[in-house]
């Protein structure tokens, strides 16, 4: 009778309720179509280490073939130069078994060029962004919006625009978003659906946002709305943009300081240090939607010190260094996992109208695309977190493209689904009446499941997970948690196969799961 009214439960939070603005996109509407290859050299710059910034252009390569790929792509190439360059978009092919030959190569539209015409000069470890936006105002040209930011830096101007025409970018900039932290502003950028942005920020249909590893963009991705174009067309070099809007934000901005104020009350649920988010983009078809933000996922434990486990403590005494290849310092985990976080835009809309926090929304479904990467293998052994970069979605064909980074010798993929409008959409935005965790998905499992923790008011929970002996393994969730809807992911990896039990327990109830994880 249990597992009947929690399978009951699971099918009211499916199926029964509409949200304000648009109905949730469900992860099942993405269809994977496959990858391709990049192409290369040119400009004087190449496809190597390459992949922050990634945007399309619907109209872009008129002339190409109809194979329902239609389009191109412009993107960021090798990290040290950070030049665009513009692509075809060939037809994405599934290879079995992860055959590089295998693929279609994309072809060079526009050759690479430095669309910021030098104006951040040299950065270190620089992020990139790029979004390509219709004419604003009476232009008639289309503007090619960048942003740029680098390891350590306060309080620098981080944003521009140019033209798609490569051969004659003509930058304009750079500007301040604000007053906010850079490390929250400048890496993702892309388009936000003018629908949403007349309901909840006017204007303002240009998002940015950044993860910055090390708390320093607070405990999990941050995201903005703006609009340039509203202090000007363009704005004057070294402005400070006035029309700009928190969507999604950890934590507290004090102008005063370099990094966010963290807060462990001000959390994305799951939140770890090795986590590393890197691509965003705003998904909209008829009347379903969602905010996808891209990147890789710590699971286990998470530490910063080396790859063989040695923590760094941040003051002294400092351990040895490990001999390599465990000598590179920086942040770890037992294991990483590529992954696809689901936002409600309704509830990035409340917090644009100021009705709830900027710390409060979380993502109501994760993709884990682990098994779709080429390199899989080499990223994500100890920790690895740079496999993926930028995402794009083609707004006018239901396309979304996101970048595995390094997978064909040190170039990156291009890998494509298809937002498929017919399935079924996640119209929930209620949790349960009461205190609840839903079924696993899937189950059996292995080595992943997930699960859903549904709290109606802000209280003290705890969620662990138990072999059949009663000996704790894990625990998922600990602490004062909001009201909503709260995303679990269980990795057995290290676990034997057999059966395992996940126990809820909050204010004036407990509840057990039973999960069977078979390998």
């Amino acid at each position: 009778m249990r597992l009947k009214t929690q399978a009951f439960l699971l099918s009211l939070i499916v199926t029964n309720v509409t949200c304000v603005y648009a109905q949730r996109i469900a992860t099942n509407q993405l269809q994977y179509c496959g990858v391709f290859r990049l192409p290369g050299p040119s400009g004087g710059s190449d496809w190597m280490y390459s992949g922050q910034g990634l945007t399309c252009y619907p109209q872009g390569d008129a002339q190409g073939p109809d194979d329902g790929y239609p389009g191109s792509l412009f993107m960021v190439g090798h990290d040290h130069q950070q030049y665009v360059a513009e692509l075809s978009i060939p037809v994405p092919l599934i290879s079995r078994h992860k055959i590089l030959d295998d693929l279609n190569t994309a072809e060079t539209l526009q050759p690479f060029a430095d669309i910021t015409g030098g104006l951040f000069g040299e950065m270190e470890m620089a992020v990139t962004g790029i979004a390509c936006l219709p004419a604003q105002g009476d232009g008639n040209d289309t503007p090619l919006y960048f942003c740029r930011g680098q390891h350590i830096q306060y309080g620098e101007a981080s944003h521009g625009r140019a033209h798609i025409d490569l051969s004659d970018p003509r930058p304009q900039g750079t500007w301040h978003l604000s007053n906010y932290c850079n490390y929250t502003t400048n890496d993702m950028l892309f388009e936000i659906p003018k629908g949403w942005a007349d309901r909840y920020a006017p204007g303002q249909t240009l998002a940015t946002g950044r993860f910055r590893e090390g708390l320093w963009s607070g405990l999990g991705p941050a995201l903005f709305a703006c609009a340039p174009w509203l202090d000007g067309d363009p704005p004057p070099p070294d402005a400070v943009l006035t029309a700009v809007t928190p969507l999604l934000l950890y934590g507290e901005d004090d102008p005063g300081i370099p990094e966010i104020i963290t807060d462990p009350s001000r959390q994305m649920t799951g939140y770890r240090e090795a986590d590393q988010w890197t691509g965003g983009a705003w998904l909209q078809a008829n009347e379903t939607g969602a905010v996808i933000i891209a990147g890789t996922k710590a699971m286990g434990s998470s530490w910063y010190g080396f790859s063989d486990g040695t923590v760094w403590p941040y003051e002294g005494p400092y351990p040895p260094v490990p001999t390599p290849p465990h000598d590179e310092r920086g942040y770890w985990a037992d294991s990483i996992h590529a992954q696809i976080l689901f936002y409600d835009p309704d509830d990035l809309g409340r917090v644009a109208l100021g009705q709830s926090p900027h710390w409060t929304p979380q993502p109501y479904a994760v993709l884990d695309i682990t098994d779709r990467l080429f390199d899989a293998g080499y990223h994500f052994s100890r920790g690895k977190r740079q496999s993926l970069g930028a995402c794009a979605f083609d707004s006018e064909h239901g396309l979304l493209y996101v970048v595995e980074r390094r997978a064909d010798q040190e170039k990156s993929l291009i890998h494509v689904w298809r937002l498929n409008t017919v399935s079924t959409a996640c119209r929930t935005e209620k949790p349960a009446a009461g205190f609840a965790l839903s079924l696993n998905f899937p189950n059996p499992f292995n080595p992943t499941t997930q699960l859903w923790l549904d709290v109606p008011e802000t209280a003290e929970v705890t969620v662990t997970v138990f072999n059949l002996r009663g000996q704790q393994l894990q625990r998922l969730h600990q602490g004062q948690t909001m009201a909503g809807r709260h995303p679990l992911t269980i990795d057995a990896s290290d676990w034997p196969s057999g059966l395992y039990f996940c126990r809820l327990e909050a204010p004036g109830m407990t509840q057990t799961l039973k999960m069977l994880l078979q390998k």
